[in-house]
């Protein structure tokens, strides 16, 4: 009975990451497009990737963001691309000192075309 629970467990964190992992890419990219400059581009969508796996109960250093853009990322008409990964720890290990064990690594991409108005 005790690795039937395990198992749903394990799975459940699996799911939640990738929850956490779209959420996060589409909200990265959709606020990336939105900042004046580069700069606050890269920071607005760190935030926005923070914000989206910590809401789903993950560490946001086991998160990864790369941004990759046509040509210069703000320029109108740009389409941008956000790459989110993240590391799944296994459920009830983490809580002992000294291991890191994962369950695997979820990602996910999503795209979003700077306005051209801007």
């Amino acid at each position: 009975m005790v690795p039937v629970a395990y198992l749903i467990l394990t799975v459940g964190s699996l799911q939640g990451g990738s929850y956490a992992v779209v959420g996060a890419a589409d909200q990265a990219a959709k606020v990336f497009v939105l900042q004046p400059d580069a700069g606050a581009a890269r920071q607005a969508a760190e935030a926005a990737v923070a914000l989206a796996v910590t809401d789903m109960g993950f560490d946001p250093a086991d998160a990864s963001l790369t941004i990759s853009c046509d040509a210069g990322c703000l320029t109108p008409g740009t389409m941008v691309r956000a790459h989110v990964t993240l590391r799944v720890e296994l459920p009830l290990v983490g809580g002992i000192p000294g291991t890191r064990l994962s369950a695997a690594e979820v990602e996910s991409s999503a795209a979003q075309k700077v306005g051209r108005f801007k």
